[in-house]
């Protein structure tokens, strides 16, 4: 996957903000030819301003303030990062109904010994002030979708920014896909990229 930074280097995609999708601009008409499955997604968007938005605006307006929290308190960390794989996974009832105790575990003491919290949030903060776009890109991308990710993209929207040559919906899997269903998201890869070679 790309850090979105060689524009002429081939990308997969599984929500790498370096090309993000476009929302709805409000142009008359703009939705009329969406499935209707596309627009239950677009309901996502809006469950996700009003169940999670308080996650994303802390770190993008306030992280240096969440990251003292989560320094000083390693039971602080874990409620923060559990939450978020309980939350955002194809999970039942635990988080670690989709991803390994031990890899949940291993997760959050990774953030906690090198005290990672404010650079993560960072990341959204200097996101949510960059104010523009990327331009359209001929570069092939191939996005993966996992129905249980928090908000999941619009192909005809996605569209208006990328090249994209490969789009697969799976089944099963969220946000962490890597974690937890790391099959998939390794033969959607290599399909891709075997793809362009021939």
């Amino acid at each position: 996957m790309s850090s979105g930074h060689d524009e002429q280097q081939p990308r997969h995609r599984h929500r790498d903000p370096s090309v993000p999708d476009r929302h709805p601009t409000g142009a008359p008409g703009e939705l009329d030819d969406l499935s209707d499955q596309d627009k239950a997604r677009l309901g996502l968007y809006e469950r996700f301003q009003h169940d999670f938005g308080g996650c994303l605006a802390i770190q993008s307006t306030r992280p240096q303030t969440l990251a003292f929290g989560l320094a000083d308190s390693p039971a602080g960390q874990l409620a923060w990062i559990t939450e978020k794989f309980k939350e955002w996974t194809d999970s039942r009832e635990r988080p670690e109904d989709a991803v390994d105790r031990d890899a949940l575990l291993t997760n959050v003491t990774l953030y906690w010994l090198t005290n990672t919290a404010a650079s993560s949030a960072r990341f959204y903060y200097e996101f949510a002030r960059s104010r523009s776009l990327p331009a359209w890109s001929e570069t092939p991308l191939g996005v993966a979708v996992f129905p249980h990710d928090v908000v999941l993209p619009i192909r005809p929207l996605a569209e208006r920014a990328a090249n994209i040559t490969r789009w697969t919906e799976f089944d099963r899997g969220g946000h962490f896909a890597a974690l937890e269903q790391p099959e998939l998201l390794t033969t959607d890869v290599r399909a891709f990229f075997s793809g362009l070679a021939g």
